[in-house]
């Protein structure tokens, strides 16, 4: 029995097969209305659906009454362009390179720091590096990246955290709605998780995924549990993935889960 990773609060296209039909007369296909038939010109200007963007309409009216034939197709679709996406290898983990040597940066919590001043993740590699530059030259220490004044106390890294925040940096608000989660204030920390996730922060929306199942500071919803854990999963959480895979065995998807494990 496997079980998902609970929460832990730190730091296809729409491929023609019909034989006969090149390349350009598929475009040409493509330039004309599913419903009617009407070509695009110059004065009428075809727009996508919507969801699958694999057909066009001249009208809001044709696309309704279209849609009966298409509903089925256009789910298909969906579904199969968001599977590539999903299962699509991550170039790197959530937290990307260390900006100072460009290495990939690990995803052992222990092995990274972040820097309240930039929300920049550096690898102790280099701030092992820039503080022994600081030790033998005797100067003041000051961040590796942005070269800001080390914080001198707790309350002094909250305030240049605080500031990030303030700026829409997402990292630091995700950091916020972990402070606000841990100490109870479950409003405040579903309002930072959620503009955080909002600009694609991957912590955010592992955070929130969480929320929904477990129905803290928010009601129960699995759709949305399902929608944030894919989103953090799409970029490079190795939870996520991992409690993508539960899902998918809950649901007695095994191959689904097999691949999300992998």
């Amino acid at each position: 029995l496997v079980n998902r990773v609970g929460l832990a609060w730190c730091c296809c296209r729409d491929i023609f097969m019909m034989s006969g039909v090149s390349d350009e007369d598929e475009s040409d296909n493509m330039m004309c209305c599913a419903a009617c038939g009407v070509a695009e010109n110059e004065n009428i200007r075809l727009k996508k659906c919507n969801a699958c963007k694999s057909v066009r309409y001249c009208s809001v009216q044709c696309q309704k009454d279209h849609m009966p034939q298409h509903k089925r197709a256009c789910k298909k679709l969906v579904a199969d362009l968001r599977d590539e996406i999903l299962f699509k290898q991550p170039e790197s983990t959530r937290l990307g390179d260390c900006p100072i040597c460009c290495l990939p940066l690990p995803i052992d919590d222990d092995k990274y720091i972040m820097m309240a001043c930039c929300s920049k993740m550096i690898c102790n590699g280099c701030n092992y590096a820039n503080r022994m530059r600081e030790l033998e030259g005797n100067v003041q220490q000051k961040c590796p990246f942005c070269r800001h004044p080390r914080a001198k106390s707790q309350k002094e890294a909250e305030r240049d955290l605080m500031k990030r925040a303030e700026a829409n940096d997402p990292v630091s608000m995700s950091q916020m709605g972990v402070r606000c989660y841990q100490e109870g204030d479950y409003k405040g920390a579903f309002g930072y998780l959620t503009k955080a996730a909002g600009l694609g922060d991957a912590v955010a929306h592992f955070q929130l995924s969480c929320m929904y199942y477990d129905g803290k500071g928010v009601q129960k919803d699995k759709k949305k549990e399902v929608y944030h854990v894919e989103e953090a999963a799409i970029r490079g959480h190795p939870k996520a993935r991992h409690n993508l895979g539960v899902i998918e065995k809950e649901n007695g998807r095994n191959n689904r889960a097999v691949k999300h494990w992998i």
